[in-house]
């Protein structure tokens, strides 16, 4: 994930998400982090395959996963990732984000 740059709150969500993933079964947390980024290495090939979900960020659904990852392509070729939002709370809750 050398391309990806985290907003810190969206940090917190990936480590969150893979902790409640290991709590119901030991190893799915890590499943899940290679599926965050599996996603992350198809962006670095494809930023913009993702539909826009506003001016700037875009969101890519997971596969195996409920969970998006929100993210805007930066001029430097990076990935900034604003959010790991689950697909059934609270919408678009990291418009703010940078």
């Amino acid at each position: 994930m050398k391309s990806a740059v985290f907003n810190p709150l969206a940090a917190r969500e990936l480590v969150e998400a893979v902790e409640y993933y290991d709590e119901a079964r030991r190893g799915l947390g890590d499943e899940f982090l290679d599926e965050v980024e599996r996603a992350i290495a198809f962006l670095d090939q494809y930023p913009e395959a993702a539909p826009k979900v506003g001016r700037e960020a875009r969101r890519l659904v997971l596969a195996r996963f409920p969970y998006s990852l929100i993210y805007r392509h930066l001029d430097a070729g990076q990935i900034r990732i604003l959010a790991i939002a689950h697909q059934k709370r609270r919408p678009r809750y990291w418009t703010r984000r940078h």
